[in-house]
């Protein structure tokens, strides 16, 4: 006689093969490596990350993969598991390219020796796997440009991306420290937003991810939560990104995270019906 297939062996099912088309080799064997300690808790990943969380719709596999090596870029706490998730993104079709642009865009939010940490990570990764294009990205030179235009030429993006939201944190900066907000507006925007490979509503994604993740930052989710909208971003494409982080940082950043866009939508839905 068949034994029954309970609802958990068909979500532990899904989510090996989840894991397994993420990880690969090192997917498959995951559980191996906790066998001898914490072979619950191996489950507990496999079945509630991989077949719980990765199975919902709302992000390709890609963009949950690029998601979380911004969000464990940022963190700084997981070396071996943003390796992991380089060689994940890999396996499921991210370039080379987008990853280091993932990472760079990480010095933004979380330092640029967090981004110096991820892209260590990233070599390592890229000299495993010999036949990837080369991850360089060549940017074009401003030319002639002057302090003033690469100031303008950020002030614009940040108004197009960020809008009145961006707009309130240069003024807030005003008051006390002027050139931070300076620096925000021409490294940030006229520098790391303006770099090619990646979209903005990438970008804002995984920045979405990565202030959630960090639990430090959350005026800067609730502006970004803006700018992901303001770029062609969903909500349900917002709330899945923070729901992943639950996975990563844990539910107490998803559940901020969550409160943080909870406030955005309201926000952006009183606007509308004023208008």
């Amino acid at each position: 006689m068949t034994a029954a297939v309970t609802p958990a062996d068909t979500r532990y099912r899904r989510g090996l093969e989840l894991l397994t088309t993420v990880g690969g080799a090192a997917g498959a064997g995951f559980e191996n490596g906790l066998a001898d300690i914490a072979p619950g808790l191996a489950r507990l990943t496999v079945e509630f990350a991989y077949g719980d969380v990765y199975d919902r719709p709302g992000l390709t596999l890609a963009q949950r993969q690029l998601i979380n090596v911004a969000a464990l870029t940022a963190m700084g706490t997981a070396a071996p598991q943003l390796r992991f998730h380089i060689d994940g993104a890999l396996n499921v079709g991210v370039t080379p390219a987008e990853i280091v642009e993932t990472i760079i865009h990480m010095s933004v939010y979380a330092g640029i020796p967090a981004a110096l940490n991820g892209i260590a990570a990233a070599k390592l990764a890229f000299a495993d796997h010999t036949d990837l294009a080369d991850p360089v990205t060549t940017v074009a030179e401003p030319g002639d440009e002057t302090a003033r235009e690469r100031y303008e030429r950020g002030l614009e993006a940040l108004g197009r991306i960020d809008g009145e939201a961006g707009e309130q944190v240069i003024a807030f900066t005003q008051v006390i420290a002027p050139d931070l907000g300076r620096y925000i507006i021409e490294f940030a925007f006229a520098d790391v937003y303006s770099r090619p490979v990646l979209d903005l509503k990438t970008r804002e994604l995984a920045t979405v991810a990565a202030c959630t993740a960090l639990g430090t930052a959350a005026p800067q989710l609730r502006v970004h939560l803006h700018s992901l909208l303001n770029v062609g971003g969903t909500r349900e494409e917002a709330v899945e990104a923070i729901t992943q982080m639950a996975v990563y940082a844990g539910f107490p950043a998803a559940l901020n995270g969550i409160t943080a866009a909870r406030e955005v939508f309201a926000a952006r839905d009183a606007e509308a019906a004023a208008h």
